[in-house]
């Protein structure tokens, strides 16, 4: 057997099935109407391998929504980063840039149809990616996708539909499948960009090649750098101007601290390994890995109402935090982030109709926080203005075993497609102690002077520690075709985990062809997500600027097993559970017009969050000088319905091909009950009914002609509402809708070189200024579900040979 035949058999048929999903065979089209007419290519012909088994399913016969992105429509958006990509792309993607939101600001929060950022599953090459060691907004731990390097991609596949029996945890509201470049070949690009304030500039460097290992596989080596520079949409806060105005003396910065995306700079390698030991095994293996530093600023310190750290006393005689910081001082964060996955695996075929994968993989996520200009003032002359705050650590292991059998059946055309398979899976979480001075509590602090690095504390020896959970699972996913109109699928998981027990979830598909061409499909399914180490297990500290006192308050959040947590009602942790529901109906047509309208239900039950804050209990030790406390908790249910829709037309126009796509998502959350429901807590309520647009959507059109690319996307974002977040009596502002243009052109000089510049945000909007954020400096709310900056100018040289 040679290479080509292994390929069709193995790695069609098989791909790179994990015991969640299967993955890595290459795309293809097929225009082709199954009517025996020869109809023009479509968007929904391509070959795919996310939400399938099956190793013939196009995108069209798919029981399930799927979108698939080439390499193309990813260069076609100016950004490594590809959480916004894929906010350009997906309609029901929302990535939010959060300036000044602790660790958020490096590793962002993006949702897939307005659910968790850790309800969705992150694939590649069919593999599980690993966690962020980040817990973000709400308690959330997601895979971060800005370390995966989007010049190593081939493509992107988007299950819009809840798969956790196929997939395990996380899959509640879809999965990301990011399949990287295997093909011979080599790229390089090199780009740069600014936003239209003259500000942000981007210096983005890429390189890809590959070989063809002659009849026995193929190797690609990527690599990827990116240094950009901080925004700032900052006017001088009112107390800022007060202090400069009673201190005349003074040179008080203007402004005093900055509102904008982080100074970061990101460096990405990987490589992608596929190799034959013999006419029926292949042996593949993949790594990536990233390391990145960032800087960003902290609110301001006036140095005559922060008297925590300015006060003077006894205790220090003759010390005065004015001689150190006479201008009030904004701490400056820094995180140092260093990212690994590696997967290696063996794959080929007991018979023809029988193949097996065996794999292995390895990932872990490590996140250093630093602290500079800032003070831990109980400890007087003696504080550091620099302290290490400690290191958060992810590491996975997994261990698949995966087998798929296409099974002949007399009484149908076609086999019966049944896989199945079994997974092991380590989670260790690690938090390591900062600089003693990050968390001490100095002998100032009896006369009133603020303990621990002021802006952002590092963790104590007591936050320290490491815990792990494993889980074990066993699946089984079938697809009958029942005749040339219905094709039903079912599939069925057990896993159980060390920390909770087990649970059991499973999933019902059909399709009908009305047409050749026309299709009605749907599904049913049950799904989960499970606690993860860290919300089980561990502890931070955060401060804020309350926008009405402008003073700076401290918020705990207690581990679910803590004495002092479940003296205010803490209760041991559980899976989140949902239950899934969708129609679609999908077409496409010998013109070249195709598409899908898929609407969708998803009931969640026992949803994962922070509980409301406490005061601390009269009597009770408060060391870190909480100002309230909170815990993790399953906390309440929502509902979640919407509407996908996409379409595309492609056609010749002129001497060119022109590509008209639409894509609109309607979503809307609700909270059906739990203490988040408007008559308990009207903050969480409206974050999570309220905070991301109940209506996203773009239309892109490109014209190819010649040499030149035309390139033309119009973005929408409904309206949506926002809140301070102070330590108490929040304030509500909501925004209305935003439009955006972004315009491309491409110049093919000849074969190995090309050029493309273009402008994101053309006409330089901006949204509705957050007025309730002003007392901060802000401009423009930080929770905005798109670019605050302005227009943004790029230019991209790229040599192929």
């Amino acid at each position: 057997m040679h290479r080509s035949k292994l390929s069709r058999s193995i790695l069609l048929a098989l791909g790179l099935v994990s015991a969640g999903g299967a993955i890595a065979a290459d795309a293809g089209t097929a225009g082709t109407s199954s009517s025996g007419n020869a109809a023009a290519p479509t968007q929904l012909d391509a070959m795919l391998v996310t939400g399938t088994r099956a190793s013939n399913r196009t995108q069209f016969e798919t029981l399930a929504p799927v979108d698939v992105f080439t390499k193309q429509d990813i260069q076609s958006v100016d950004s490594t980063d590809l959480k916004d990509v894929l906010a350009q792309l997906v309609p029901s993607f929302v990535v939010q840039r959060l300036p000044m939101a602790d660790g958020q600001v490096f590793v962002r929060p993006a949702t897939l149809r307005g659910l968790s950022p850790d309800q969705t599953l992150v694939l590649v090459n069919g593999r599980r990616f690993h966690r962020s060691a980040l817990l973000g907004n709400r308690g959330a731990q997601a895979a971060d996708l800005a370390q995966i390097p989007t010049s190593a991609i081939k493509r992107i596949e988007v299950l819009r539909d809840g798969a956790s029996a196929q997939y395990g945890s996380d899959a509640i509201a879809g999965v990301i499948n990011i399949i990287l470049e295997d093909g011979p070949g080599t790229e390089i690009t090199a780009g740069y960009s600014q936003y239209a304030q003259g500000d942000g500039a981007s210096r983005d460097f890429s390189a890809r090649t590959g070989w063809a290992l002659g009849d026995y596989g193929s190797l690609a080596l990527f690599a990827e750098s990116s240094n950009s520079d901080a925004t700032s949409r900052t006017r001088q806060r009112p107390d800022a101007i007060a202090f400069q105005a009673a201190h005349p003396e003074l040179d008080v910065p203007n402004p005093v601290q900055r509102w904008g995306q982080p100074e970061l700079e990101s460096r990405r390698v990987g490589f992608n390994l596929k190799a034959n030991a013999s006419d029926t095994l292949e042996l593949y293996a993949f790594g990536l890995y990233s390391h990145s530093d960032g800087v960003s600023d902290f609110n301001w310190r006036n140095p005559d109402t922060t008297t925590g750290a300015y006060r003077t006393t006894s205790i220090f005689p003759g010390w005065n935090l004015r001689s150190l910081y006479p201008v009030g001082f904004s701490p400056q964060y820094g995180n140092t982030q260093n990212d690994l996955q590696l997967v290696a695996g063996l794959r080929g075929e007991i018979t023809p109709k029988l193949r097996w994968d065996l794999s292995a993989s390895y990932g872990r996520n490590a996140i250093d926080y630093s602290l500079d200009n800032s003070i831990n003032a109980s400890l007087g002359p003696d504080s550091p203005t620099s302290f290490d705050l400690g290191r958060l650590t992810q590491t996975e292991k997994n261990a698949n075993a995966d087998f798929n059998y296409e099974w002949d059946v007399a009484a149908l055309s076609k086999p019966v497609n049944v896989a199945f398979g079994a997974e092991f899976r380590q989670e260790t979480y690690q938090v390591r102690a900062g600089d003693p001075a990050s968390y001490a509590v100095g002998r100032g602090a009896a006369a009133g002077l603020e303990a621990n690095s002021n802006g952002a504390p590092g963790f104590s020896a007591s936050q320290a520690g490491q815990w792990s959970q494993r889980s074990k699972a066993a699946y089984v996913d079938m697809e009958v075709p029942l005749g040339e109109r219905w094709s039903i699928g079912a599939a069925g998981r057990y896993e159980d985990f060390s920390s909770f027990g087990s649970t059991v979830d499973g999933k019902l598909s059909a399709r009908y062809a009305i047409t050749p061409d026309v299709a009605l499909r749907g599904t049913l399914s049950t799904g989960f997500r499970a606690p993860t180490p860290a919300q089980l297990n561990t502890t931070s500290t955060t401060q804020g600027l309350d926008t009405r006192t402008l003073q700076i308050f401290t918020s705990g959040r207690l581990s679910p097993s803590d004495p002092l947590a479940q003296l205010l009602g803490a209760k041991p942790l559980t899976p989140e559970e949902s239950r899934t529901a969708s129609l679609g109906l999908t077409w496409r047509t010998d013109l070249g017009l195709s598409g899908s309208v898929d609407v969708y239900r998803i009931t969640l039950s026992d949803r994962f969050s922070q509980s409301a804050s406490f005061a601390i209990p009269a009597g009770t030790p408060n060391p870190l000088g909480y100002t309230s406390v909170n815990y993790f908790t399953n906390d309440f249910d929502t509902t979640t319905t919407g509407v996908d829709v996409v379409g595309n037309y492609l056609r010749d126009l002129g001497a060119g091909r022109m590509t008209l796509t639409l894509a609109y998502n309607y979503n809307q959350t609700r909270v059906d009950n739990g203490s988040t429901s408007v008559a308990t807590n009207e903050t969480q309520r409206v974050l999570f009914e309220d905070r991301l647009p109940e209506h996203k959507g773009s239309f892109t059109g490109s014209w190819d002609v010649g040499a030149w690319s035309l390139m033309a996307r119009v973005r929408y974002y409904g309206k949506w509402t926002d809140s301070t977040g102070n330590a108490t009596g929040d304030i509500y502002q909501q925004f209305g809708a935003m439009t955006f243009l972004d315009l491309a052109v491409g110049y093919r000089i000849n074969e190995h070189h090309s050029l493309r510049v273009g402008a994101d945000n053309v006409f330089d909007r901006y949204p509705d200024e957050a007025t309730f954020q002003a007392s901060r400096g802000l401009i423009y709310s930080r929770n905005a579900p798109y670019d605050t900056d302005g227009a943004n100018v790029y230019a991209h040289y790229r040599l192929s040979f």
